[in-house]
């Protein structure tokens, strides 16, 4: 039993019976049609002739910045959230009123049950929603995905 596990190793039922260690190393070529030339499977990544030179997965301005979004969600979640609802007062209200209750006392943070935290976390939760719904609708309308 001991004998068969010290023998060279073959590879069986692949049609060859020489061992791993005797066939040579190839090179894989790789072609993509997005690629200007042949990739050889080495070193895809420093090729002058891809992409100019550099390895690209998706286009290089993802985020499409538009500061009309910015401009728009702004407004489109501060008008909503300076609607008196919480007890006569508006969202935005209390979180600039406990602003202001925490810088009376400016070099003490915060505590951690002060309603500052709460206020800071809801606003900008909204504010941070309403922003990616925003960039949504508007590239969406502009790319015509909608």
């Amino acid at each position: 039993m001991a004998a068969t596990f010290a023998s060279p190793s073959t590879v069986v039922g692949l049609g060859s019976t020489t061992s791993l260690s005797s066939t040579p190393a190839k090179k894989t070529c790789l072609s993509s049609g997005f690629l200007k030339s042949r990739v050889t499977a080495g070193k895809p990544l420093t090729l002058a002739g891809a992409s100019g030179g550099k390895f690209t997965c998706f286009e290089r301005n993802w985020l499409r910045t538009d500061f009309n979004v910015i401009g728009f969600g702004l407004i489109g979640w501060i008008a909503p959230s300076s609607i008196p609802v919480i007890d006569g007062k508006s969202l935005t209200g209390l979180f600039f009123e406990s602003i202001g209750t925490e810088l009376a006392h400016f070099p003490t943070p915060p505590a951690l049950t002060s309603q500052f935290w709460l206020w800071l976390v809801l606003w900008h939760f909204g504010l941070f929603i309403t922003l990616t719904f925003g960039q949504i609708g508007f590239k969406g309308r502009t790319e015509d995905y909608f």
